[in-house]
């Protein structure tokens, strides 16, 4: 991907626009924080009122980051790898891994979480993963040979609930002797 280029116009409007929507922010930061009505609170000492901007920044930092995580996560998701991650951000493969490090799924843990048989009350189950949303799903055989699946569009959140609903299937599927 090639770098993000933005023109000093964008640049200027989005700081505009980044400012506008501190004000609010760093007027209640400073109305807390001195005392003040948010009518008056302007007319303080400019050091006292400029750290209040400050702090309204940090707090717009701090969210921006977790935004980006966010956005680096969710990127991972859908199969973004490290390379291109960091390529967007501008900076190295590395970089990326480190700024981001649960953002891309590794594939020692995607291996591994990729389907799961169990054998319980004679029966097989197969859990498997989907890549796209993360959810399991099920397939079976119980001992008396009746297959069974979860239903279509079923995705659980966790292994163990997939597995739980697969072995309660297994379960009212064994084979009773004569």
């Amino acid at each position: 991907m090639t770098p993000i280029e933005t023109t000093p116009e964008e640049r200027a409007e989005l700081a505009k626009a980044l400012t506008d929507a501190l004000n609010p922010l760093a007027t209640a930061i400073r109305s807390r924080q001195s005392g003040l009505s948010t009518a008056g609170m302007w007319e303080a000492d400019p050091v006292e009122v400029t750290l209040s901007v400050l702090a309204a920044w940090k707090v717009v930092d701090t969210e921006v980051k977790q935004l980006t995580a966010l956005a680096a996560a969710t990127a991972g998701s859908y199969g973004a790898n490290y390379e291109q991650l960091g390529a967007v951000w501008g900076i190295t493969r590395q970089g990326a891994r480190k700024k981001w490090p649960d953002a891309v799924p590794r594939p020692a843990a995607s291996a591994a979480g990729a389907g799961t048989a169990l054998e319980l009350f004679g029966g097989t189950a197969e859990l498997t993963r989907d890549a796209r949303s993360g959810g399991w799903a099920w397939t079976a055989e119980g001992a008396d040979e009746t297959r069974g699946a979860a239903e279509d569009g079923t995705w659980y959140a966790t292994r163990e609930e997939a597995a739980a609903h697969a072995g309660a299937f297994l379960r009212e599927h064994v084979v009773t002797l004569p």
